[in-house]
């Protein structure tokens, strides 16, 4: 069995520097890969309205429909920038859509997978916004206006993440391996994250057996993934062939 897993891309513009990048590594995983999972933020933005898709993401979209009819499971993790991804991609698209994090064992490996934007729970303000953002009052205000409206706001707002505002990325691993030493204990093999775009891999040794760390990177300066083969993690690097 081989399991990818990428994050963040923050897909945005069809000329985002990652965006070639990505379909070509989306296309390799054809006929190669047995599952593929998406730890959230592979759209800067979500808004669709009746099945309508923000046009710069209708080629991702196509070639994540490809991977899923080549025989990959394709699993989708929201993160704090796509969300309400289960109406298109669950009932539309058959793909599995979790809204906050996953308990899965694959490869005899029992993982704790999410995008990570719950692990700082100090941050209060971010946490409230976060529950605003995703209530049913939001979502009825939302659906108010057109997805145009949406994507129009969207694209001319910066990039609210902490990867420009608010924390270092290497102050939030450390939140975030700490997080997963908690979750070690709770009998977990592997603890996958996302959202600080720090690609990293920790392991760990507990009661004799070996655990893993792992922050996912970006698809925006690193290009990187995870595959979990034969029982071993490793992260790489993905470069154009062409």
């Amino acid at each position: 069995m081989k399991i990818f897993f990428i994050a963040d891309a923050h897909l945005r513009h069809r000329n985002n520097i990652g965006y070639d990048r990505l379909l070509q590594f989306l296309d390799s995983l054809k006929g190669q890969a047995d599952h593929l999972y998406i730890l959230g933020d592979f759209f800067d933005f979500w808004f669709s309205d009746q099945g309508d898709v923000y046009p710069d993401f209708q080629d991702m979209i196509g070639k994540l429909v490809e991977v899923k009819e080549s025989g990959v499971c394709v699993h989708i993790l929201e993160g704090n920038h796509d969300f309400a991804l289960r109406k298109y991609f669950g009932e539309k698209l058959a793909m599995e859509v979790i809204p906050d994090c996953a308990v899965v064992t694959l490869d005899g490996k029992k993982l704790y997978l999410a995008h990570g934007d719950l692990v700082d729970t100090e941050d209060t303000s971010y946490l409230f916004l976060r529950k605003i953002l995703r209530s049913k009052t939001f979502s009825w205000f939302k659906e108010q206006l057109p997805s145009s409206f949406w994507w129009k706001v969207a694209r001319g707002s910066s990039m609210a993440s902490k990867r420009w505002i608010g924390e270092s990325q290497e102050r939030l691993a450390e939140k975030m391996y700490a997080f997963s030493l908690r979750k070690f204990e709770e009998g977990f093999d592997a603890v996958i994250l996302a959202h600080c775009h720090e690609p990293l891999l920790r392991t760990v040794e507990l009661d004799g057996t070996e655990r893993v760390f792992v922050t996912l990177g970006d698809w925006i300066d690193h290009f990187s993934y995870l595959i979990l083969e034969k029982g071993q993690f490793n992260l790489f690097f993905y470069k154009l062939s062409f």
